[in-house]
């Protein structure tokens, strides 16, 4: 993987915990989250002015992504209700790499070195095993970890469908800036259904959520896309998982969650698995 992919996908990783700390330190979790998945369109559609849009050949990845990418939404953001930020944020993301490596070797014919394999299942397991740590008030929380089980199978399914789909597309920001817009007609319409008050409340109580977390978000999956066609999926998809090392610092500082030497040690066994894949054969 080249320092160029590499740079770019930990820049995504700062912008991705980001704005997960402020969906889930927003009093009104599904308004945050609506927040920044329709924040997303007025970013996709200034892109889609300078890139070309993608290839008929790429619907059905499109239509895949869709339904994917809102069945994480709508799990993360019931997560997020009633589990920590440093427990939730670790177990969703810490599965996907394991999950996309061992789909991508096992059915997509992609070799991993056996240092790469290493470092993904470093990243990974570091990840999970911060999912495991007591939350701020001492307890365990296993429906919340649940849960995020279920939202870090979404990731990994709407990684590898978005991984293939930039390549067929042959435009990865115009691929994502299309699923975007369509991500965010959806997810309107889920709030029409479940929540019919929060998009009349979202110009008044969620702009400045709209504006940062809708351009952090933004910016952050389209790095990961072009990241997904200069490098394999499996790799993009560990590394960007290091956000969990700034999601933990966000959660520990800013929104005074529990820091225990589990937590650290956890980190730093992440931190190890990013250094070892910068070293790995490209």
């Amino acid at each position: 993987m080249t320092t160029s992919v590499i740079l770019a996908v930990l820049l995504a990783a700062v912008l991705h915990a980001s704005w997960n700390a402020m969906a889930k330190g927003g009093k009104d979790k599904t308004l945050s989250m609506a927040a920044v998945i329709i924040g997303h369109s007025p970013f996709a559609l200034v892109a889609l002015v300078f890139v070309p849009l993608p290839t008929v050949a790429s619907l059905p990845y499109l239509a895949g992504g869709m339904v994917l990418h809102f069945g994480y939404q709508v799990f993360l953001i019931n997560s997020y209700k009633i589990g920590d930020l440093t427990q939730v944020y670790p177990i969703a993301r810490g599965i996907a790499p394991l999950i996309v490596a061992a789909v991508s070797v096992l059915f997509l014919n992609v070799h991993l070195g056996w240092t790469e394999t290493f470092a993904v299942l470093l990243i990974g397991l570091g990840i999970l095993s911060l999912g495991l740590v007591r939350t701020h008030g001492g307890g365990r929380n296993p429906k919340a970890a649940m849960l995020a089980v279920t939202t870090g199978c979404f990731i990994a399914g709407y990684s590898l469908v978005d991984g293939m789909g930039a390549r067929v597309a042959q435009t990865a920001v115009g691929f994502y800036s299309v699923l975007a817009l369509l991500n965010a007609v959806v997810f309107a319409i889920y709030l029409r259904w479940q929540r019919p008050g929060v998009l009349s409340r979202l110009p008044r109580e969620g702009a400045r959520t709209f504006v940062l977390g809708g351009f952090a978000s933004f910016a952050a999956y389209s790095l990961v896309v072009w990241g997904f066609t200069q490098a394999p999926i499996a790799l993009v998809t560990a590394l960007r998982e290091t956000s969990i090392i700034f999601a933990l610092l966000i959660g520990v500082f800013f929104m005074k969650e529990r820091l225990d030497l589990a937590k650290v040690l956890s980190t730093f066994m992440t931190l190890a698995g990013a250094i070892l894949l910068r070293f790995a054969r490209s």
